[in-house]
């Protein structure tokens, strides 16, 4: 069996007797016990329980999974008990995914708390794709766009990101600044490959400028900044990044549909580690002074 996490919820919902029960021992959400009670039995093409009104009672089939599951559970509670009080220190590996084109704005912050906290090993992972906090992959996740859904997940906000449109004064100096939207078929921009982007000010370029004005596009937030900060063409920034650079030209004010909001993801089972909130509450702190 490839899924410790439905044998152990199996287990719980056995023993507690009913879902809720079994949710409020495992700190899961009652969706996601039923969930994997479904996916156990499918797999073992077997009913593990009967349903009545008042809970769960274990088939025969159950009864078999019931025992080898508490053997199980006896060794991990062993096992907690030789590594009791570990959890407690700011220590071990901390995992941190975020997109990459908040790593300028996050490595700073990363390597201060690294100096507070000297015995973490940081893991800062950037990437695309959604890492999977209920499978372990991150113990912090910083997500931009609407707010994730997962019922697993606890969700706060952390930052609603300021976004302007700029030119680097290598672009000014080439081929001056548009007066307004009459002039941007004359003017070059930058902007993303992908025309169903999820991000507002993207949305907005494509739908604004000529499609031939925009002669640099990339899938890469950084190449995309850099870009800008080249003077390939007038391109996005996010406010925080070009405060890092007062030479700059703002094309036009920044609309309020543009801002991204960001969002900090932990899961239940992790969110209240001592590590954890240790990270959150540095990154919480430094937030302020972003925008």
């Amino acid at each position: 069996m490839d899924n410790w996490d439905e044998i152990r919820t199996a287990y719980q919902v056995a023993r507690m007797g009913t879902v809720s029960g079994a949710a409020d021992v495992l700190g899961v959400h009652h969706a996601t016990v039923i969930r994997h009670i479904d996916a156990l039995e499918t797999r073992l093409g077997v009913k593990l329980f009967q349903r009545h009104a008042r809970g769960y009672t274990p088939t025969e089939a159950g009864q078999d999974l019931l025992r080898v599951a508490q053997g199980a559970d006896d060794q991990f509670s062993q096992l907690a008990g030789r590594i009791k009080g570990r959890g407690q220190d700011v220590s071990g590996e901390l995992v941190l995914t975020s997109l990459s084109g908040l790593a300028p704005l996050l490595t700073p912050v990363l390597s201060e708390f690294r100096k507070a906290y000297p015995e973490v090993v940081l893991r800062y992972l950037t990437s695309d794709r959604l890492f999977r906090l209920e499978y372990g992959e991150a113990h912090v996740a910083i997500r931009a766009g609407s707010a994730p859904k997962d019922p697993d997940n606890v969700v706060q906000p952390l930052l609603s990101q300021r976004i302007g449109l700029f030119a680097a004064p290598s672009y000014v100096a080439r081929k001056g600044v548009p007066e307004g939207p009459e002039d941007y078929g004359d003017h070059e921009f930058i902007g993303s490959d992908n025309r169903d982007t999820r991000a507002p000010f993207f949305r907005w370029l494509w739908e604004t400028v000529p499609p031939e004005s925009i002669v640099f596009r990339s899938t890469d937030v950084r190449a995309l900044n850099l870009a800008v900060l080249e003077g390939v063409g007038i391109g996005f920034l996010p406010q925080w990044e070009a405060r890092r650079y007062p030479d700059l030209v703002q094309v036009c004010s920044a609309q309020e549909d543009w801002e991204s909001p960001l969002w900090l993801v932990t899961h239940m089972a992790l969110h209240r580690t001592t590590k954890v909130q240790a990270l959150l509450g540095f990154l919480k702190d430094r937030a302020k002074d972003w925008n």
